[in-house]
């Protein structure tokens, strides 16, 4: 098959398309490198520099294009409330731009990597995908906002359209920015540096993490699977894990016993958030197949930042 991933040189991207090109199958990537890193991509995925709401690229590397991976996103919640303009330029201009080029290529699937915090607080856990939804953030909005453009104008063009709300991933290759890191690699960072893991609020909050190789198991899945046009899948772990629990592991899996430092006057977020994947199972046959602390040691292993700091 021959698949054009947006986003392809990021996080989640990279593994799609290095997965992909595996199989034989002819990976094209559009990545404006903002938080991508062509170099970690296979020799046989072409790469190419440039915009998700650059149209004229879009219909030039759409050519007989079987599916779509839109992963091209502005992803940091807090980022987001501090400029949301950008993040609905990004997330949602840029994919109404793209379905456009879609729907006027003839592609037949596009499959969108959208988000778990659509669900906001909610009273019931683990969140199914039929419960109402209650995002907090601009960047939440912006994840929803594009799920219904991708299945709207997918039903009214005749493109099949898949909508994987993707709950905490996690594994080799994630960036650790200065600020707003995610959580699992920057709490292995500092571990393994010796340095203080903050909690924010009381660390009871929990969350649902899934290893990269499970989420991009589900998505290739995703580009073929019978029966699950317009529809919404959650791909979480469906373990439900506190961040008190996740740095009893990270103690674990490095060794070492780093410095806890609460802070109070910081909030903590949803209190609580695990994924109904029953769904998943029955559209997508998918099971998580990697357990927390192995993912844990997996990335220690596999990622070149957190190796460095092993002795």
């Amino acid at each position: 098959m021959r698949f054009l991933i947006t986003g392809g040189a990021g996080f989640l991207g990279t593994a799609l398309s290095n997965r992909l090109a595996s199989l034989g199958h002819h990976v094209t990537v559009l990545d404006d490198c903002s938080a991508g890193d062509p170099a970690h991509l296979l020799p046989d995925v072409q790469f190419n520099k440039g915009s998700v709401s650059d149209k004229t690229l879009l219909w030039t590397l759409l050519q007989d294009i079987d599916c779509v991976f839109h992963l091209a996103a502005r992803i940091s919640v807090p980022e987001s409330i501090l400029f949301p303009s950008g993040y609905n330029h990004v997330n949602v201009t840029g994919t109404v731009t793209l379905m456009e080029a879609v729907r006027d290529t003839g592609v037949k699937r596009i499959v969108l990597a959208s988000s778990g915090a659509i669900y906001g607080d909610q009273t019931e856990n683990p969140y199914q995908e039929t419960f109402s939804v209650k995002p907090r953030s601009p960047y939440a909005v912006s994840k929803l906002a594009a799920e219904h453009y991708v299945r709207t104008i997918g039903y009214q063009n005749g493109v099949q359209a898949v909508c994987l709300r993707i709950f905490n991933a996690y594994g080799p290759g994630q960036r650790i920015p200065p600020s707003h890191p995610p959580i699992i690699p920057s709490y292995l960072k500092q571990a393994l540096t010796n340095s203080s893991i903050i909690i924010h609020g009381s660390g009871k909050q929990t969350r649902d993490y899934i290893y990269v190789d499970d989420v991009v198991n589900a998505m290739v899945t995703a580009a073929t699977a019978d029966g699950v046009d317009q529809e919404v899948i959650n791909i979480g772990s469906g373990v439900e894990t506190s961040v008190l629990e996740l740095v009893r592991l990270v103690r674990q899996v490095t060794g070492r016993k780093p410095e806890e430092i609460y802070n109070p006057h910081k909030s903590e977020g949803t209190s609580r958030m695990c994924a109904d994947i029953s769904e998943a199972y029955e559209k997508l046959n998918f099971l998580p197949m990697v357990p927390l602390e192995t993912g844990l040691r997996l990335t220690m292993e596999k990622d070149p930042l957190l190796k460095q700091f092993q002795s």
